[in-house]
């Protein structure tokens, strides 16, 4: 089953772009999260749209910051990615006059809505400013760390012979 990274994706480049004070070139917020610039912009159109990022155009343009940390939410992302769906559970609508499917779509229905509705709550509790400052607690944690360390990858397991394998 297909996942959408999308608000993932969206965290993992704004807190990126709260750790630049220059703009950033969608190329490059792209190369740090392993995706493609067309990906990048429609990704932050939603956030520009809303006061979370700024883009300038020209040489020297890119992505940048226009907001608080501290006031946007998870859902407050969430909602400018014009709110994917949280879960990836369905229910089946081939027989839709089969009482047992009735039944069945009726309580899946409302265990979803449920479901979705605590996950916004928990969402509306969490800042980009706690993120940021979740960042910055690895970063103490990993020592001498530089900015490139971010995002870096696990080494490669050892084989017998004691080299990194390919």
């Amino acid at each position: 089953m297909k996942t959408n990274n999308s608000l993932s994706g969206v965290l993992h480049v704004v807190l990126h772009l709260a750790r630049t004070p220059t703009p950033v070139p969608s190329s490059a917020l792209a190369e740090a999260i392993g995706s493609h610039p067309v990906v990048i912009r429609r990704l932050l159109a939603g956030l520009r749209d809303r006061g979370i990022v700024r883009s300038e155009k020209g040489h020297g343009g890119g992505w940048t910051l226009d907001c608080d940390l501290d006031a946007v939410t998870l859902r407050d992302i969430h909602a400018s990615l014009e709110a994917p769906p949280l879960l990836a559970l369905g229910h089946r609508d081939e027989n839709p006059s089969c009482l047992v499917e009735q039944a069945v779509n009726h309580r899946l229905g409302e265990a979803f809505r449920e479901a979705e509705e605590l996950l916004l709550s928990t969402f509306e509790g969490v800042t980009l400013g706690e993120l940021n400052t979740e960042i910055d607690r690895r970063i103490r944690a990993r020592q001498r760390v530089t900015r490139a360390a971010w995002c870096q990858m696990p080494a490669a397991p050892e084989t017998e012979q004691g080299r990194a394998r390919g």
